[in-house]
């Protein structure tokens, strides 16, 4: 019965029922004898499917978190946290606006190791896009919520992307003359994160947080169930492996 259960709700929520709405499709078509377009929606029903699975997504997003690890002893004088989206202008307890679900694990992450380091955290995140608020101040707020000292937050609230947080998070290491920063981001994102640094000429000790694969985990039926979380996934993956990509080939984009 919760086999069953899982397979209808699959089935029923997207992006499930686009799948079922084409293999329909496919069916019908064949029917009218119209085999290229029935076979066109059979392959982009597979598609579809392919890259919503945690099967697929865990494949690509394991290659982006291979052979990271966190520091069982790090060292540094200052944490970089790199912003990673917040839901702006929502209420909240003290304020207006909140870190994103992806976003938690690095605030989280950080707050461990400034407690365990005692040396400032430095958020790195501003507008994305006009009319957004950035991210450093709400995600500043939290941290003061969760015990950081004001005295030791710094704030980097022009950065858009990636490239940017690296390029003006610079300016404000070497204002403080800051020597050892630890680099705080979700796993999948690190490598990304590192090529920026490195570009910038910041030698810089990556601390990965928010893992989403592990080395050995058995695949199971549910994992070839299609549902957005996976897709998103997928997504987020192909984003980061054309933005590698697109440093390979020199370029200064996200």
């Amino acid at each position: 019965m919760f086999f069953l259960k899982k397979c209808i709700s699959a089935a029923l929520l997207p992006p499930g029922m686009f799948i079922l709405i084409l293999l329909v499709a496919a069916w019908w078509l064949r029917r009218q004898r119209r085999t290229l377009a029935a076979c066109n929606c059979l392959l982009l029903a597979l598609l579809i499917w392919a890259m919503s699975t945690s099967f697929i997504a865990d494949v690509l997003i394991s290659r982006l978190e291979k052979g990271l690890a966190i520091p069982t002893r790090a060292k540094g004088d200052v944490i970089v946290l790199l912003g990673g989206g917040v839901n702006d202008k929502v209420p909240d307890l003290t304020g207006s606006g909140a870190p994103s679900e992806g976003m938690m694990p690095r605030l989280v992450t950080a707050v461990r190791l400034q407690r365990q380091l005692d040396i400032p955290i430095l958020i790195s995140g501003g507008a994305v896009y006009a009319g957004r608020s950035a991210e450093a101040p709400v995600i500043r707020r939290f941290l003061l919520d969760l015990g950081v000292p004001a005295h030791q937050i710094l704030i980097e609230d022009k950065s858009r992307d990636t490239i940017e947080n690296a390029r003006f998070s610079r300016v404000i290491l070497q204002q403080h003359r800051f020597r050892q920063p630890l680099l705080v981001t979700s796993a999948f994102h690190m490598r990304r994160s590192l090529e920026a640094f490195r570009r910038e000429g910041i030698a810089i000790t990556p601390v990965p947080a928010n893992f989403f694969t592990a080395p050995g985990r058995a695949t199971i039926w549910a994992d070839l169930l299609p549902e957005s979380g996976a897709l998103y996934g997928t997504a987020t993956a192909l984003r980061e492996y054309l933005g590698l990509l697109y440093y390979h080939l020199g370029g200064q984009g996200k």
